[in-house]
């Protein structure tokens, strides 16, 4: 018989130890987990918020995003306005208001926006954030 004499080092960090036992405590594969968040969060001496998001990662990514604790670097950019976007919204903000209208509103803002092409889509809260940081 011959034997095969491999070595490979595991050496996890503490961050990583912890991220695997919420995996493994949350494990669904023969049925409901035994334990609630709450509880795994309690048995392992963080918080719940912790448990919740190392098992979105896992769900969402994969386990090594869940293991390193953050989402991969390369995300796709989110912001719906550039720049020039911003510079069209101050204006359309400063413009007279729509008929019918004292002042605009951030949902009216946001309706003229996609009505003239300026975005594909913006929310309201978008709109907000955007004239809060020129003000």
């Amino acid at each position: 018989m011959r034997m095969y004499h491999y070595s490979y080092p595991v050496r996890l960090t503490e961050e990583q130890r912890r991220c695997a036992r919420v995996l493994l405590m949350s494990d669904q594969r023969e049925g409901p987990p035994s334990a609630t968040d709450g509880q795994i969060a309690e048995a392992l001496q963080i918080n719940r918020r912790t448990v919740i998001r190392i098992k979105q990662r896992f769900v969402q990514e994969n386990m090594e995003v869940a293991l390193t604790g953050s989402f991969p670097r390369e995300r796709p950019e989110r912001r719906c306005l550039d720049g020039k976007g911003e510079a069209q919204l101050i204006h359309l903000a400063c413009s007279k208001a729509p008929d019918g209208q004292q002042r605009w509103t951030l949902e009216l803002l946001a309706d003229r926006m996609v009505r003239l092409g300026y975005v594909e889509h913006i929310s309201p809260e978008t709109v907000r954030t955007t004239l809060k940081k020129t003000s």
